[in-house]
């Protein structure tokens, strides 16, 4: 049984993931954590999450001291803020923790890309170099023997399983980068009160274009340029992303199924349409990427949708660590 940390247990993926982890047959919940300011502290989750009532009542720890609570837990999953797992990550790793990251602050191996994107100086290159990206479909083997797992971000995950087969099986024209337009609900935003994130104020509308920092973390693992435009809507949870590609000349319908039947054929947690495009009511709630497509002539428009909360975070996080320590993927989450 491993003993288990979760900090920031009081945000919406923090509690996702405590459900995970309260029905995994492998892993005990030995504490929750928030920021030692919070003003969750000392409260029960399902005080916060009251679909938790009765099943994970446990308090939210003040964390005061974290090389300390590093001595007693195995595995630590950090639903920080990027700034917060920066600091944190290397007092569990330095404990032999095996730590997942569900923020940015560990996701690409380029210190410049948290000046630019992130606005801080990164302080640890060496565990900036041995953080292994946890695209769970994609980083099995890298997985089985990581240290530390950075969880990619909710845009990133269905961008990338949608768009990934394509590119390495060479099946795109270069000559014209994939554009992926994304939707995503407002849970996105963490529960922290905003009234630009407020449901009643939210109308659709598109931000950080150009300069959002989930583009370059897309092509980085990717390894091609994509333009990426993510979306707002008042709605409150998942992601839908419409992306439109080129297609090398003589390249089929076909040929398009094959690449993702390969890729994803024995990977239980996506799931390919033969027919039609996927919607987002078929993934909320679920830990599973839906992927769909049509083509016309070389034009190639592919719909992923994820649970941002979810696939896009909580979910994949558990799944990264069920490779980890070798359970099936599907452990706590199906």
């Amino acid at each position: 049984m491993l003993n288990t940390l979760i900090v920031g247990a009081s945000g919406y993926a923090g509690a996702e993931l405590a459900a995970y982890l309260n029905r995994h047959p492998h892993m005990n919940i030995t504490a929750l954590a928030v920021s030692a300011q919070s003003a969750d502290a000392g409260k029960l989750l399902s005080e916060l999450h009251p679909q938790l009532k009765g099943v994970v009542d446990l308090p939210l720890l003040p964390l005061t001291d974290a090389a300390e609570l590093a001595k007693t837990v195995d595995v630590v999953f950090l639903a920080t803020a990027h700034e917060v797992s920066h600091d944190l990550a290397p007092v569990f790793l330095a404990a032999g923790c095996v730590v997942f990251d569900l923020s940015g602050a560990f996701r690409v191996n380029q210190a410049s890309f948290y000046s630019q994107y992130y606005g801080f100086e990164h302080q640890h290159a060496d565990w900036l170099a041995k953080a292994v990206y946890g695209l769970a479909e994609w980083q099995g083997e890298a997985l089985q023997q990581a240290q530390l797992i950075a969880v990619p971000g909710c845009y990133p995950t269905a961008s990338q399983l949608a768009l990934k087969p394509l590119v390495d099986g060479g099946l795109l024209n270069d000559a014209q980068w994939p554009v992926i337009n994304a939707v995503s609900g407002v849970s996105g935003a963490g529960r922290k009160a905003s009234l630009a994130a407020s449901v009643c104020e939210v109308s659709l509308q598109p931000y950080g274009i150009f300069t959002h920092r989930h583009q370059p973390e897309i092509a980085a693992h990717l390894g091609i340029p994509v333009i990426f435009t993510p979306h707002l809507g008042n709605f409150a949870r998942g992601i839908l992303a419409t992306i439109t590609c080129r297609l090398n000349a003589g390249v089929t319908a076909g040929d398009v199924a094959e690449s993702y039947h390969n890729a994803y054929h024995d990977k239980p947690l996506v799931r390919l349409y033969e027919k039609g495009v996927p919607a987002l009511k078929a993934v909320v709630g679920l830990p599973f990427c839906d992927i769909g497509f049509a083509v016309q002539g070389e034009h190639l428009i592919v719909v992923a949708t994820e649970d941002n909360l979810l696939k896009g975070a909580a979910a994949q996080a558990v799944q990264c660590a069920n490779i980890r320590f070798g359970f099936a993927q599907t452990q706590a989450l199906l």
